[in-house]
């Protein structure tokens, strides 16, 4: 695999200087400054790949910016409404602007409204450890009592409900608020933060769109933009649903195995793919991770390795971010199924032989503590993620090839 870095640019505590020292070779990165909708220019994409090569004392890094993540899809795209017909133009012009730059991984995704949810996003841990939380009590709380969304309470068991009313009841004002800072936050590094008012706004549009009218849109969507993908050497890897199971009344399409191949066999091309997030897919229990490994491998461009650790068996159930090795998807197992595929690939010849992944979230730990970086992307959490998926991969490797006992 290839061992890259999320990167959220100059702004990101994380420097690149501190990747070079974590070992990992190439950069994952976005243009998060840009609007949702605007076309990526060629002036921008280069102005990022060159913060990417030069170190803090001007060195050059030797590392470049390997996979996007994200090129966002915008809301009206999603619902096919106001400027869609622009915004999907744009987004053509800005896969023709990246592969121009050398750039031929772009990953997104297509959940409505919220990117990711979590209900803390720094949930502390036995050890002095801290993690990101969805807690189900937590997000019914927020929903049904604090956003007031028509009708929330039927969308949850009985024992949540009442469960949540207690919560929201000890909760003083400023303990509403940040409960609804942590649900809306949303994408990293976005500049796009929503109000309550924005959630209720968009919820309001969404309305009238049901799951086959929204997989329908998406359909849509890479019907145009695949081809384009497919011209200018850009492979295109969809991120499932975080979580991977219905929230505020929106539609899901995007959290099983199911999910997957419908859109991948809607549009069928070596440039419509999967993200394969095993943190995002393990939230949920009927999700066999590395058996979807096995059967999506040839149209897995990405991978976020890292792991969740469920309260309960339920679908939608609340989970934290477990290390990477200690939750419940079975890492070794996964990463076994990744370097099958690598093999398989390498033997049919295939330019992306190896796949990019990234250790994906961490805890905090030791000085992440009081740095209080982006959420979920502590710099010595993830470099103890890396380390033991590193370790992971060269045991592997060396029992496959014979080289250990």
């Amino acid at each position: 695999m290839k061992q890259t870095w999320r990167w959220f640019g100059p702004a990101d505590l994380a420097k690149i200087d501190d990747v070079v020292q974590a070992g990992a070779t190439g950069i994952v990165s976005a243009l998060h400054h840009v609007p949702n909708g605007v076309v990526w220019s060629a002036e921008e994409i280069g102005r990022r790949q060159q913060q990417i090569r030069v170190m803090t004392d001007g060195r050059q890094s030797g590392i470049e910016w390997q996979v996007i993540e994200s090129l966002p899809v915008s809301e009206d795209i999603k619902k096919q409404k106001g400027n869609w017909r622009e915004h999907v133009a744009n987004y053509k012009q800005s896969l023709r602007n990246v592969a121009a730059a050398g750039l031929d991984v772009v990953c997104y995704n297509f959940m409505p409204v919220l990117d990711w949810t979590r209900t803390d996003l720094r949930w502390p841990l036995p050890n002095g450890a801290s993690c990101m939380r969805f807690d189900i009590n937590d997000f019914a709380a927020f929903e049904i009592h604090i956003l007031e969304r028509p009708g929330a309470s039927e969308a949850f068991a009985p024992e949540v409900v009442a469960e949540a009313a207690r919560r929201h009841a000890a909760l003083d004002d400023a303990g509403r608020k940040q409960l609804a800072r942590n649900v809306t936050m949303g994408l990293p590094g976005s500049t796009e933060s929503m109000t309550l008012e924005d959630v209720r706004a968009h919820l309001a549009e969404y309305a009238g769109i049901s799951p086959d009218r929204l997989r329908r849109h998406f359909v849509d969507f890479l019907s145009e933009v695949v081809p384009v993908a497919e011209e200018v050497g850009v492979r295109l890897c969809c991120h499932p649903d975080d979580p991977p199971f219905p929230l505020l009344g929106l539609p899901r399409i995007m959290s099983t195995a199911a999910d997957y191949r419908y859109i991948l066999d809607a549009v069928d091309s070596p440039s419509n793919g999967m993200t394969l997030c095993s943190g995002s897919l393990g939230a949920r229990p009927d999700n066999d991770v590395p058996a979807m490994m096995d059967e999506f491998g040839p149209k897995v461009h990405f991978l976020h390795l890292r792991n969740v650790k469920r309260d309960t068996g339920a679908i939608a159930g609340s989970f934290f971010e477990a290390e990477h090795l200690a939750g419940d998807t079975d890492m070794v197992a996964l990463i076994a199924a990744i370097l099958r595929e690598e093999s398989r690939r390498k033997a049919e010849g295939r330019a992306d032989a190896q796949i990019p992944m990234r250790p994906d979230h961490g805890q905090d730990i030791l000085d992440d503590l009081p740095r209080r970086a982006q959420p979920g992307y502590p710099t010595i959490g993830r470099l103890k993620g890396l380390a033991e998926l590193r370790g992971v991969m060269t045991a592997l490797e060396h029992r496959q090839y014979g080289l250990g006992g």
